[in-house]
């Protein structure tokens, strides 16, 4: 059975991965961590996660005053985060001391503003998986619509 799951295979309350269990993976923190839970992770394949678009987060205040638009950058680091946790337990990485780097963006479409009062959807997936270096497929969106799409590179690299 695997977390996040009940007996009877029905979907449980809790998040696969709560806040804390994000803040122990990831070393980003306020004001960049773009990640709020896990909703579900399949290892070595993909994952779906979920930040909370508020107008309280930091970047609104001057993008755009007057029409609060969250930067594409952020829909792709936020992508770039929840590749790092997929990256994480797919490699076994969680207490070796190694950090996940962006090497590259490729492909990146900018479809649909995201706005305060959201909840963005995060789902990302290997292209391609090795002990140092992967690639990533990334789509956001918010209730199917999608925002953002992109392809990006990674290392594993000593912090």
């Amino acid at each position: 059975m695997s977390e996040g799951t009940s007996p009877a295979g029905a979907a449980s309350a809790a998040p696969l991965y709560d806040i804390q269990k994000i803040l122990n993976a990831l070393p980003h923190r306020y004001p960049l961590l773009l990640v709020d839970r896990v909703k579900s992770l399949e290892i070595g394949e993909r994952i779906h996660a979920v930040k909370a678009v508020t107008f309280n987060e930091q970047f609104f205040q001057g993008h755009f005053p007057g029409r609060p638009i969250m930067p594409g950058v952020l829909q792709i680091e936020a992508l770039a985060q929840t590749a790092a946790i997929l990256a994480i337990e797919t490699l076994e990485l969680a207490g070796s001391g190694k950090l996940v780097y962006f090497m590259s963006i490729d492909e990146a479409k900018f479809r649909s503003p995201v706005e305060p009062g959201v909840l963005l959807d995060l789902e990302v997936g290997f292209i391609q998986k090795r002990a140092r270096v992967c690639k990533f497929w990334g789509k956001a969106s918010i209730e199917g619509k999608v925002t953002c799409d992109v392809q990006f590179t990674a290392m594993i690299a000593d912090a």
